[in-house]
């Protein structure tokens, strides 16, 4: 890394209560650098807040505020923490140079100074703090350009899960509300489960990928045929066969969507939630007879989200249900159709759920059912 130092363009602050040593330096230094002088470690502190000041040579022996103490109070304000600090100290003392160091002082030299000595340290440090400065600027640069990439890809991301999404919902006779509410009701329950105990069981990414891919539950209804799929009444039990194939369809679609994209824990929340929604915590749900904790989190979460929402929508097959009537069904289905724990989240925080669907209902009757 090639650095450049005009010498000039730096200012040291020299503390030191006797003037005869300020002398000494400002004699050693003001040939190449702006040199600034306190006679105590008030000033001293007064002037880091006023000036730009990029080293420090710093006297341990001063009344009222040492040099130690003023050092512990630099590194601890954000604003000169980054300032290299080398003592200065008629003590050639080990057990002093320790303690200067542990309260993050860069180095220590023994008065009475060796000029030269002091100009080969200040110019090194000078050169350290430079190249950091660089490769700090470097660094936030490139993290500024990761940082805005990976906005993008998040929100590339987004627009293909909710264009799949809305794709298979057109397909459907529910509505395209559906997908915004049921991930809302999905970003409840994870935040409100995140703060129980049993949040240490989970890797913090399921709940950010799970509120992200839930829009796909349903991506599988692509697969179903428009007579089943539409059909206005209820479906036979030959029919309710095909349609329960939907969460195979989507998790097939996202398996092959993932063998070309390779593997991710990502892909895995979106496969699992289409897969296992409709799954049920006593083992009777669909595709495949899971219960309990061996149905994946981000699964048993959408149950609760799809079956709410299911209830307070309007369909062509039947009317909306009020709030309180489908929180009647959740609260009833708890330890059989859904995750007890869950449940619980719901009730505690129905009106956050209440809000969510009226704010997204599709239709006026809709709100008016949802409304107390």
């Amino acid at each position: 890394m090639d650095i450049y130092l005009d010498y000039s363009q730096f200012t040291i602050l020299v503390v030191d209560d006797t003037v005869t040593n300020i002398e000494v330096l400002i004699n050693a230094l003001s040939n190449e650098y702006n040199v600034s002088v306190a006679l105590d470690g008030k000033s001293a502190l007064e002037i880091l807040e006023n000036q730009k000041i990029d080293l420090v040579l710093l006297d341990i022996m001063m009344p009222e505020i040492d040099g130690i103490e003023v050092c512990r109070m630099i590194k601890a304000n954000e604003s000169f923490k980054e300032i290299p600090i080398v003592f200065l100290s008629a003590f050639d003392d080990i057990e002093k140079k320790n303690i200067g160091l542990k309260v993050g002082a860069v180095d220590y030299i023994t008065k009475p100074v060796d000029i030269l000595e002091v100009q080969l340290k200040v110019k090194n440090h000078l050169l350290v703090k430079k190249a950091r400065d660089v490769l700090k600027m470097k660094n936030d640069a490139l993290e500024n350009i990761v940082r805005e990439r990976t906005k993008q890809l998040s929100l590339m991301q987004d627009v293909i899960i909710n264009s799949l999404a809305v794709l298979a919902e057109t397909r459907d006779n529910e509505t395209g509300g559906h997908i915004i509410r049921t991930q809302e009701y999905v970003k409840l329950l994870s935040d409100k489960f995140q703060k129980l105990e049993r949040m240490k069981n989970y890797e913090p990414y399921i709940f950010e990928f799970c509120h992200k891919t839930a829009p796909l539950h349903d991506i599988g209804k692509v697969g179903i045929p428009d007579s089943i799929l539409l059909k206005p009444g209820k479906l036979t039990k030959e029919e309710f066969d095909i349609m329960k194939e939907h969460t195979t369809i989507g998790y097939l679609a996202l398996q092959k969507a993932e063998e070309n994209l390779g593997k991710s824990d990502f892909m895995m929340v979106a496969k699992e939630i289409a897969y296992t929604h409709h799954e049920k915590w006593d083992g009777s749900g669909y595709p495949n007879g899971i219960s309990g904790e061996n149905i994946p989190l981000h699964g048993r979460m959408m149950a609760v989200a799809d079956v709410y929402d299911a209830l307070i929508s309007k369909r062509v097959y039947k009317k909306p249900m009020s709030h309180m009537q489908a929180l009647k069904i959740i609260e009833e289905g708890s330890g059989s159709h859904f995750d007890p724990i869950l449940v619980e989240i719901f009730i505690n925080n129905q009106e956050e759920f209440r809000k969510i669907a009226y704010t997204y209902a599709d239709y006026e009757e809709e709100r008016n059912a949802l409304s107390f």
